[in-house]
């Protein structure tokens, strides 16, 4: 593939690795780094003039830091006459503020400030995964590829569940109830869901479920994970329901906080993530958890996207 450059922020060089492994071509050269006073400085190390560029780069670890060099990078690439600057952004930041609710009538809609700048830094086009809301695609005024983890997910659920005929998915709130429908449909599995009303962010008060998991293999499907508060709240009400066998299937595995101690705790058979974030530590120091690789899809639709074909296969379809 000619006149194509990926270059790797400082989030998460693993995947943008075996992106371009895939791809077969080598990372582009940059040097990222801070000053004394903790700016960000970016130094793209080759020419992009005229290039189809790709910046990998994921809303983990220090995330305001990354996001920043996001935007500089975007920027540098841009007004060094790069053709088109792509963000490919495993994990999108700030998802979770996509909306005023009643309770919090002056919370910032953080992920439509984020849409904003980086458009403003010069990104053409976006690729991202499982939004927390796909309304977020809606926050951009260019192109949004939102891709799903659920082929993978379904992959694995058939190869690494060996009773999930038996099983049913489960969704630990009402939001998530169109994913996991879609899986149980794909499955051909009956699903439930459990009703939680919040406290406060992060914390969990009651907890209803609404549906038969007796004698079944219950898998919990949902977007992201942070504290896991919600999560193993939802474990314990499913083995009290009569549920045999618990696993939880997530796309954004955050793990921050205490997250990792209740996983250890709790009555998982395995935590199954993908790699849209870094889980090597968090895999060291939980047993439980387990890693799906997400790499593939985006390689492939860096590929598509510069080639000017369709995207939509990646929706229910794993490459290989």
């Amino acid at each position: 593939m000619p006149n194509i450059k990926v270059f790797s922020g400082s989030s998460h060089p693993d995947l943008a690795q075996r992106i371009v492994d895939r791809l077969g071509h080598d990372l582009g050269k940059v040097v990222t780094k801070k000053f004394s006073n903790l700016e960000t400085c970016v130094e793209i190390g080759e020419s992009v003039r005229g290039e189809d560029v790709y910046i990998v780069q994921s809303g983990s670890g220090e995330i305001n830091d990354n996001l920043m060099e996001l935007l500089i990078m975007i920027n540098a690439c841009k007004i060094a006459s790069a053709s088109r600057v792509t963000a490919v952004i495993p994990c999108f930041p700030y998802a979770r503020q996509d909306k005023k609710d009643k309770v919090k009538s002056r919370a910032p809609i953080s992920a439509k400030l984020v849409a904003n700048m980086l458009s403003v830094a010069g990104a053409d086009h976006i690729i991202t995964m499982d939004l927390h809301a796909s309304q977020i695609q809606g926050f951009f005024d260019i192109p949004v590829d939102n891709l799903y983890a659920e082929p993978a997910v379904l992959k694995w659920i058939r190869e690494n569940i060996s009773d999930w005929r038996n099983a049913i998915i489960v969704s630990p709130d009402a939001g998530g109830a169109k994913r996991v429908t879609s899986i149980a449909d794909r499955l051909n599995v009956e699903f439930a869901l459990i009703h939680k009303e919040r406290k406060k962010a992060n914390e969990v008060a009651s907890m209803v479920l609404v549906g038969d998991v007796k004698d079944r293999v219950a898998i919990l499907v949902d977007d992201m994970a942070d504290t896991c508060g919600t999560i193993v709240h939802a474990a314990d009400k499913l083995v009290e329901a009569g549920a045999t066998k618990v696993y939880a299937i997530l796309t954004h595995g955050i793990f921050s906080g205490p997250a990792i101690q209740r996983i250890n705790n709790a009555c998982f058979e395995a935590v199954v993530v993908t790699n849209t974030i870094p889980q090597d530590e968090h895999m060291r120091d939980c047993p439980k958890i387990q890693c799906i690789d997400v790499s593939m899809m985006f390689a492939e639709a860096v590929r598509r996207t510069h080639n000017g074909e369709s995207v939509s296969y990646l929706f229910s379809n794993v490459p290989y």
